[in-house]
């Protein structure tokens, strides 16, 4: 049953006077100096209390201890200050959960000016209001907001994020009302289709249509690295210098955005076209690893695999599936669709014509059958078994995040 209506992000440029941007920049500051802090008394105290760490709510309790000594935060409001705290915790309980686990722990890591840059009211109306084309901050003032599409739903948090070319605001909203798009089958009522993602193309349809990969990273591999040599060259800390890092960062932030672009005009395209979509339920993260490297038997280690594996993580990453999968499941719960996950196994080993396995290398790219003489794309074989198994109904799940821009 699908659902009325689904969780929605909003997400408008600001356009703040340089005197806001400051006071912006200075909230930023104050957060990320409270998550520095806040997550070196949890390690204190780890320390201190051989095995028993501070909890969010003990920290929350000593914020207002915090303003009166530190005046300058009297400045941030408090719900802003009290959103940094689960920032903290987040992080750290998952790292004891990989440690449970027995996996890679990766404890959390303090925050530098270049990987802290939003800030978060986590209750629309208090300190947050959108009044027509002004946005009000508590202790910030009324920011002009460019409104290219009406706002939707009952907003419950908002989000300020500083980018590469200004600021951004970004309003979630609940109950967001589905745009019910009508079935496209004719026959059955429901038109479904598989499809196979990859590098050479970015993805095959169970009807053999394609699209092709645009690969914008590396189209932009010459510019990118020409911005990088330029950051490099200059002294660092000056103006020259962070001026610099201004263009690479606007450099790489535009390949995002041509990614993103295509990636939501693609799945709309899928969500238009078909009722039900089955896709690999792949895992991704372990795809785009580093191999250890092997010892060569002479006291050495062999590094060609680990480098052949670096220009195969890069073009998957160029691809971008996770976030084309995001995308395209939350269109596709937006239009009262389906976006089903189906186990990876052997769907491109095994005949779509008679089912029998025909292993193969990743560089045999054409599935030719030694039982029933079927010859097919290789990509194109493997959506045919996605899609039947999806028919059977052999569909694994994953969380969707409804809260995509």
């Amino acid at each position: 049953m699908q659902p009325e209506s689904v969780r929605k992000n909003y997400r408008y440029r600001l356009k703040p006077t340089p005197e806001q941007a400051r006071v912006l920049d200075t909230v930023v500051h104050r957060c990320r100096t409270l998550y520095n802090v806040a997550l070196e008394q949890r390690k204190t105290w780890w320390g201190r209390g051989q095995g028993v760490g501070a909890t969010y709510y003990q920290q929350a309790a000593e914020l207002p201890d915090l303003k009166a000594a530190c005046p300058d935060y009297a400045s941030v409001h408090s719900q802003v200050l009290q959103d940094v705290l689960p920032r903290v915790d987040k992080p750290y309980q998952a790292f004891f959960r990989r440690v449970a686990n027995g996996e890679t722990p990766g404890y959390p890591r303090f925050q530098g000016a270049n990987r802290y840059y939003s800030f978060t009211y986590p209750q629309y109306g208090h300190g947050a209001v959108l009044d027509g084309g002004m946005l009000n901050l508590s202790k910030i003032g009324r920011i002009p907001v460019r409104i290219h599409r009406p706002l939707a739903g009952t907003p419950k948090t908002v989000t300020i994020s500083r980018e590469a070319d200004g600021w951004y605001v970004s309003f979630s909203c609940a109950e967001v009302p589905i745009e019910q798009l009508p079935l496209t089958g004719k026959e059955t009522g429901i038109k479904e289709t598989g499809i196979d993602v990859g590098l050479k193309v970015f993805l095959v349809t169970a009807e053999g249509e394609q699209v092709d990969n645009p690969r914008h990273y590396r189209k932009s591999a010459r510019a990118l690295i020409k911005a990088n040599k330029r950051v490099s060259r200059r002294r660092k800390g000056s103006k020259r210098w962070w001026k610099a890092v201004l263009q690479c960062a606007k450099k790489h932030q535009k390949v995002r955005r041509q990614r993103l672009d295509f990636q939501h005009k693609t799945a709309l395209a899928l969500v238009r076209q078909y009722d039900v979509v089955h896709l690999e339920g792949l895992q991704i993260r372990n795809m785009s690893r580093h191999p250890e490297p092997q010892p060569d038997g002479n006291g050495g280690y062999l590094h060609n695999g680990a480098s052949r594996k670096a220009g195969l993580n890069k073009s998957i990453n160029d691809a971008g599936w996770y976030s084309f999968r995001l995308i395209l499941a939350c269109k596709a719960a937006w239009a009262g669709k389906r976006v089903e996950a189906i186990p990876p196994a052997y769907t491109s080993q095994d005949c779509s014509g008679c089912g029998e396995r025909i292993y193969k290398s990743l560089s045999v790219r054409t599935h030719v059958c030694t039982t029933c003489s079927l010859i097919l794309d290789r990509d194109e074989n493997a959506a045919l078994n996605i899609l039947r198994a999806g028919q059977a109904r052999q569909v694994l799940t994953w969380p969707v995040a409804a809260s995509v821009a």
